[in-house]
């Protein structure tokens, strides 16, 4: 019996030629903005501007804004807090862990998430210094630095500050990475531009020559970065998780938290990066770049990480239960049935039920259920930060300290101006950076498109 394997659908379709994908990607570099891209930056600038006002109240008048209480300390500060930073790992996975495992179709889709990581870290970044209060004279101390007052030095030995170093770290690493990838296409660029762009592009791609010897260092310094950054993609929101499972809060003082929070950092990474593509290979007309088939791998993996949430979920109840610890079997009880059992029944919904409707071939295929999907995820992620930090601190060991938390106009204005910021950026690289990566399309256009043709 003869078996014959099938072929794979091609990463790049119609048959594109090299000369094809340097005209298809500079066109909206060099190009005059679209009507779609200016209404987009027009929201997200409005969106920064209304929330930048919210930011200016919280620090001239103090985090009291908030809706905070003495027993709820944390609320809509560190639930954004985490779920900018689970946006932004998706960025790194694709980049470097893809790139170690020699995944071509991450080629397509790596510039534009790697861009997505370090906007979204931006935002997750301004929660912890607002949170300070008086940023300005504090957000110094955070870091261990000599001083004139003795031995006076950070706790080494707490969470918030591993925090510090580890998405420091990982922005700094993420940053160069996205940037020496950026370099071959800046001098692409580069060359075809004419005066003050030619000479903005030529400083830039830092005297790019494209020789054999350039090429080998820019593949060399790849594969060192990403052997770098892939245990970054572990241990950021593994430490992240630090920041509950040290403490002895029911509800956080878990073992589980550090895999269940980087499954769930990767789940709504993707989700984003799908959100995001999707919207831009439409806008700049991509669609023989980023394909179907890279998104049904994106919801692919999609459906493993919001599997493994999904298995963490009742890991913790099979937990709480086991422990025999009254407190922490009634946090989980809270959860569910307590005053905020909406949000934890939306995060089960959004989290577990809807990307199971991925399994669906027509569905994970469907550009318009993807993109609604990915929405949800991202809804679910942000109402499982909620649940974890606020169910667990507004009903504590001592029933007579049991509060609500509400948030206020300020709390709702904050979180959208890291919405703001961050749309914001993204378009701004979008039109004035390639968003695809040009030079590994390239790489991969031999062996994976229909024809090519110099």
């Amino acid at each position: 019996m003869q078996v014959t394997s099938s072929v794979r659908e091609p990463l790049v379709t119609n048959g594109k030629t090299y000369k094809d994908v340097t005209n298809d990607v500079s066109r909206q570099v060099e190009g005059k903005p679209s009507v779609a891209w200016l209404l987009g930056l027009a929201v997200s600038v409005g969106a920064l501007i209304l929330g930048s006002l919210a930011l200016a109240a919280t620090l001239w008048e103090g985090i009291g804004m908030w809706g905070l209480n003495k027993t709820v300390g944390w609320a809509w500060d560190i639930t954004n807090f985490v779920w900018w930073v689970g946006i932004g790992h998706a960025g790194t996975l694709i980049s470097a862990v893809l790139l170690l495992f020699r995944q071509k179709w991450r080629t397509s889709i790596n510039r534009a998430a790697e861009a997505m990581t370090i906007f979204a870290v931006i935002c997750a970044a301004l929660f912890p210094l607002i949170h300070m209060g008086r940023p300005w004279i504090g957000a110094i101390w955070a870091l261990p630095l000599p001083n004139t007052y003795g031995s006076l030095w950070v706790n080494f030995n707490s969470p918030l500050l591993w925090d510090v170093f580890a998405i420091s770290t990982y922005f700094s690493v993420s940053l160069v990475f996205w940037y020496i990838g950026l370099i071959p296409d800046f001098a692409t660029i580069r060359d075809r531009a004419s005066g003050i762009r030619k000479i903005i592009y030529g400083a830039l791609s830092f005297g790019w020559d494209g020789a054999a010897k350039t090429w080998m260092r820019y593949e060399s310094v790849s594969l060192i970065l990403a052997g770098l950054a892939t245990p970054l993609v572990l241990s950021v929101h593994t430490i992240v998780s630090f920041d509950f499972a040290t403490s002895v809060i029911p509800g956080w003082h878990t073992t589980i938290f550090p895999p269940y929070f980087v499954a769930g950092a990767i789940f709504s990474g993707f989700a984003m990066v799908l959100t995001l593509m999707i919207v831009t290979r439409k806008v700049f007309k991509l669609e023989d770049y980023i394909t179907i088939g890279h998104i049904e791998l994106m919801n692919i993996v999609i459906i493993i990480t919001g599997s493994i949430v999904g298995i963490a979920y009742i890991t913790e109840f099979f937990i709480a239960w086991y422990s025999g610890v009254e407190a922490e079997q009634y946090a989980f009880v809270n959860r569910m049935f307590g005053p905020y059992w909406w949000a934890y029944w939306s995060m089960m919904t959004c989290n577990v039920i809807s990307p199971q409707l991925f399994w669906f071939k027509k569905i994970r295929t469907s550009i318009a259920a993807t993109f609604i999907l990915s929405l949800v995820v991202n809804i679910g992620m942000w109402f499982e930060r909620f649940v974890i930090i606020v169910t667990s601190l507004h009903r504590d060991f001592l029933p007579s300290s049991w509060v609500m938390f509400y948030p206020t106009l300020t709390d709702v204005g904050v979180y959208l101006f890291t919405f703001g910021l961050f749309f914001t950026c993204f378009l701004l690289f979008a039109k004035f950076f390639p968003v695809i990566n040009m030079a590994e399309v390239k790489a991969v256009l031999k062996s994976s498109s229909e024809k090519v043709n110099k």
